[in-house]
């Protein structure tokens, strides 16, 4: 049985609305976007923004390419009413920007809000009062008429201080505020009301914001009701429908997404998702879950790094690492096959004639949201042997063939989960070069001579190589001349004639590192011996034939090691 006390709760009533059309519909476009970071956001904060703060903000949320931003409360205090003047005194907002300032419906703090506003070429005045049951009936206990007076009262001022301003550039947003704890037909005559008392009309629209002030059903519920608004409204093109979720469930995003179906013109939110409670809906997820379908979000989010770092500074608030598309590690893969998975698909992409983004894991290129590729593959005790494979192939061109990469990847395990951390480029470069390249003992490459008695290419396959060879060993220097049908074929009769180990080449890779006249080869071996028992090693050298030789030396080595 369940130790949660579930039965004090009751489930959200459901939306008659057997004929929705929202499930079938796509979304093809951008809404409006609105900021309410420095309203919103800011009062959420701990420690608010100064106004210094502030102003960078806005500036970012500018170059961002917000066209609509709610800054502020300017009648709740003396910091928000002299961040709006500055930023109007000091003409830092574009003719193509309009600032939203908030205000309840109250006489006294509407009035102070148009002095906040005054000489704004473009401001959106936001009007709210509480309209659900709850605040009805428990915090205000007024009746229903009385809530729709209040409503009634404050357009009618902020219509009548519009006109008196000659400002043709203010507009005019209200709120149902606490929409999802309001009945729909109730919050459709409080909207109706003031409509009417606004004129609004397709010249004059209204902003009607309708809230997911508290996040308290499942998405669809919420489009339910979007919808059911849009359809019943008397003069649907008289209304912008804009919707501002907040995060208590953890589906703002989606919420927003599904009203945008259901039928909303513009969506408000926070960047990262800043905000009361659980946050606002997180614009940076809506607006790039929209360019992932192939959808101009008309935002640029193109260097989210320093979008964080100005967030994080101003704010004193941090982004979670696996913060969708903006976190340090949500372009990171630890697992192996996911590692695999990226590997291939960053090499099928490269090859990619449409240039189509369909890497596995990946739902975006990083680069287009400012991030390398550099993160995309850490390796830690989790990791499989295609990831670090990845790594040196990205950092340093080192192309381990797939028959070496187990073998390396059981060295690379080992430190993992010896030390319990991760490993980084540098420290995995460091460890191939130690486990093969540096495997120089017993057996150490002094001298090898390489010469052919038949140049003739039909007789290649011909015992023609010829090779003079000195090589230090366990009970001293061993010099010994071989023949064979090629270097390695040649070097390999003589060791096992002199040291009598019986062992072949069972695989072979080379490439080269570098692209000039002093590029260095890169060999890779793998030898199989007489009891079953097979050995990798690599050697490096600006000589292909001596590379694959001090290969086999380490091969030799590490099998004797082991």
């Amino acid at each position: 049985m369940s130790a949660m006390n579930y039965r004090k709760y009751a489930s959200y009533p459901q939306v008659g609305l057997t004929d929705r059309t929202w499930p079938d519909k796509t979304i093809t476009r951008a809404p409006v976007w609105c900021s309410v970071d420095l309203r919103d956001g800011n009062q959420a904060l701990p420690i608010p923004m100064s106004v210094d703060e502030k102003v960078e903000y806005f500036r970012l949320l500018v170059s961002v390419g917000f066209k609509e931003i709610e800054v502020g409360f300017p009648s709740a205090s003396a910091t928000e009413f002299a961040f709006v003047r500055r930023l109007i005194d000091n003409h830092l907002i574009p003719d193509d920007v309009s600032i939203q300032v908030l205000t309840q419906s109250r006489e006294h703090l509407i009035r102070r809000t148009f002095e906040a506003i005054q000489g704004a070429k473009n401001a959106v005045v936001h009007l709210y009062n509480s309209t659900s049951r709850q605040q009805r009936d428990i915090v205000f206990r007024m009746s229903c008429e009385e809530i729709i007076s209040i409503a009634v009262a404050g357009t009618r001022l902020v219509r009548e201080l519009k006109e008196a301003s000659g400002n043709p550039g203010i507009r005019f947003e209200y709120s149902p505020e606490s929409f999802t704890g309001t009945e729909l037909n109730y919050a459709l005559d409080v909207c109706h009301a003031v409509m009417e008392e606004w004129g609004a009309s397709a010249e004059n629209k209204v902003i009607l914001n309708l809230p997911s002030t508290v996040e308290l059903s499942t998405p669809n519920i919420y489009a339910d009701r979007i919808e059911w608004f849009c359809r019943n409204i008397s003069n649907r093109d008289a209304a912008i429908i804009s919707v501002h979720a907040h995060n208590d469930r953890g589906t703002a995003v989606a919420t927003s997404e599904l009203a945008l179906m259901a039928g909303a013109d513009r969506i408000e939110g926070a960047l990262f998702g800043n905000g009361e409670r659980c946050g606002n809906m997180d614009i940076i997820i809506m607006a790039l879950n929209l360019m992932t379908q192939g959808i101009d979000p008309k935002l640029d989010f193109s260097d989210l790094p320093h979008i964080r770092e100005v967030y994080s500074r101003c704010t004193r608030m941090t982004v979670h690492a696996r913060q969708p598309y903006s976190g340090e590690l949500v372009y990171t893969a630890f697992s192996g096959s996911h590692q695999d998975a990226i590997s291939k698909g960053m090499k099928a992409h490269k090859r990619s004639p449409d240039g189509i983004w369909d890497v596995p894991y990946l739902p975006i290129d990083p680069q287009d949201v400012g991030c390398t590729y550099e993160a995309i593959v850490r390796i830690n005790s989790q990791s499989g042997k295609g990831g670090i494979a990845y790594v040196l192939e990205k950092d340093y061109g080192i192309l381990i063939p797939k028959w070496m990469q187990p073998d390396f990847g059981n060295a690379v395990q080992e430190v993992a989960d010896r030390t319990g951390d991760e490993l980084s480029p540098e420290q995995i470069h460091e460890l191939f070069q130690k486990e093969y390249i540096g495997s120089t003992s017993p057996y150490q490459l002094k001298k090898c001579n390489i010469s052919w008695s038949d140049e003739d290419p039909e007789h290649i396959d011909e015992v023609s190589t010829l090779i003079s060879c000195s090589v230090l060993g366990p009970k001293g220097e061993i010099t010994f001349k071989a023949k064979g049908n090629g270097p390695l074929d040649a070097f390999v009769r003589g060791m096992v004639s002199h040291t009598g180990i019986e062992f072949h080449v069972d695989e072979y890779s080379e490439h080269a590192i570098g692209h000039s006249s002093d590029a260095l080869a890169l060999s890779y071996i793998r030898l199989a011996f007489e009891n079953g028992v097979l050995s990798c090693g690599s050697g490096i050298d600006s000589n292909i034939s001596l590379a694959s030789i001090k290969a086999i030396v380490s091969a030799l080595n590490r099998s004797l090691r082991s």
